[in-house]
């Protein structure tokens, strides 16, 4: 546990400075409380949103998964078959984060319901986002959010 708050605050300090153009790999997430930057799986196909964090036994401090959907609408999730524990970042179509969940817990089929808008989510490790100070308002930056809607496009530095 204190390796990966230890490799969460180095994470947080590099990447503090300016950034390159959007990757699909990629999730920057900025907000009062600074920048973070996350390298990422996406989930776009039925199969890989059904599966997403199942099953793995660790995350990189620096790692997540963005589930992307084709529209905004009601999301829940649950942790069945997850061994980590995970926040969950529901984000609208524009990129802003609408809210956060922290610390869902591994094996919970209660679902978390995420809001009735969402079209992105985003799961980290959990205490990842206490930790930053990631919350609803943040922003995400990525190149699958429609940049005529997004807070933060992708030509922004």
């Amino acid at each position: 546990m204190i390796r990966v708050l230890f490799a969460a605050i180095i994470f947080a300090v590099v990447t503090s400075g300016a950034w390159a153009n959007c990757e699909d790999t990629r999730a920057d997430l900025r907000g009062d409380w600074g920048t973070a930057r996350f390298n990422i799986e996406v989930a776009d196909e039925p199969e890989e949103v059904q599966r997403g964090l199942m099953f793995r036994e660790a995350l990189p401090a620096n790692a997540g998964m963005l589930f992307i959907y084709d529209r905004p609408q009601l999301v829940g999730f649950w942790m069945k078959n997850t061994l980590i524990p995970l926040d969950m970042i529901f984000i609208g179509a524009d990129g802003v984060v609408r809210k956060v969940h922290q610390n869902a817990i591994p094996g919970d089929e209660t679902t978390i319901i995420g809001g009735s808008d969402i079209q992105f989510v985003l799961e980290i490790n959990g205490g990842m986002t206490e930790m930053l100070g990631i919350g609803p308002g943040s922003e995400l930056r990525h190149p699958r959010i429609d940049q005529a809607l997004a807070a933060w496009d992708c030509a922004a530095g």
